[in-house]
């Protein structure tokens, strides 16, 4: 086996896994790429910094990129370009969506129903090899149910319409302080709310044995299912699987929710990047 190098990268970071021809297989951690904000050149430029000098001279003739905004050929080759760039003995490029990333990763060379849970939610069909089927998904906004981003959402608008109880209120008010200038602020005039709203997640991971809380994270995921997987043909014939830090933080609310809409539950990932090592060792 030749040297390969596999990345799962999101907007902040990206995990790097070197596996070399004798099978040891090393993590790297860099900046994370997004085609839709950064140019070929920009790409280039922290990868010649941060990942280059990690790589210790290795003869990388294969690699496989699973990242955000990787949506297809009109942007991919931003990535594979700045890849061939400092990596001049490439033979095979891949550039993938974190989607199908999530897919190979938890589900292996089996099919699958895959779903995302972390900052935001997604979830498709997967063959054992590409997606056959997706939902449209729509962004923080219009959709996002399940996500990081919802539950901080959720409470926080408990927290403001008074429907928290008052152990949570007191709480909650001595974490964060948080009036309503400063919540719409960052709702609606700064960026990436979606990531504001999933920095209140800690407080409900601390407090998740409050019946309050429990149930309002168990209610999301269940919301989460019944609008985008249990539509799926498949849903009834296959295991439905979850990558991200949601539904590793939260995997017993999310086997509770898998229960009671009656799906049957498959593996839960915190990150795929280990797993991706396996299903790329297979094609070997």
């Amino acid at each position: 086996m030749n040297d390969i190098l596999i990345a799962d990268s999101g907007s902040t970071k990206t995990d790097w896994r070197l596996v070399s021809a004798d099978g040891v297989t090393r993590a790297i951690q860099t900046n994370g790429f997004n085609p839709y904000y950064q140019t070929t050149e920009q790409i280039i430029s922290t990868l010649q910094v941060q990942l280059l000098p990690e790589l210790n001279d290795a003869t990388i003739t294969s690699a496989f990129f699973y990242g955000a905004g990787c949506s297809g050929p009109a942007v991919n080759y931003i990535i594979s370009d700045a890849l061939r760039a400092v990596l001049p003995d490439l033979a095979v490029v891949e550039v993938n969506s974190d989607m199908l990333g999530a897919a190979r990763g938890a589900a292996g060379r089996e099919p699958g129903i895959v779903c995302i849970l972390g900052t935001g939610s997604n979830a498709c069909c997967y063959d054992g090899h590409s997606i056959s089927r997706s939902i449209q998904t729509l962004g923080f906004w219009l959709g996002d149910e399940g996500s990081g981003g919802y539950l901080g959402k959720t409470i926080v608008r408990d927290f403001f319409q008074e429907r928290l109880p008052v152990h949570l209120k007191a709480a909650f008010q001595k974490r964060y302080a948080l009036d309503r200038s400063t919540l719409l602020e960052n709702a609606y005039q700064k960026p990436f709310p979606n990531r504001y709203f999933a920095s209140f997640t800690p407080f409900l991971s601390e407090h998740i044995a409050d019946a309050y809380i429990d149930r309002l994270v168990t209610d999301a995921f269940s919301l989460f299912l019944s609008t985008y997987v249990t539509g799926f043909p498949e849903a009834d014939l296959q295991p439905v699987h979850f990558v991200g830090s949601i539904a590793h933080y939260f995997a017993e609310q999310l086997q509770k929710a898998v229960k009671q809409t009656g799906l049957t539950m498959g593996r839960i990932l915190k990150a795929p990047a280990t797993k991706l090592v396996d299903f790329h060792r297979q094609a070997v």
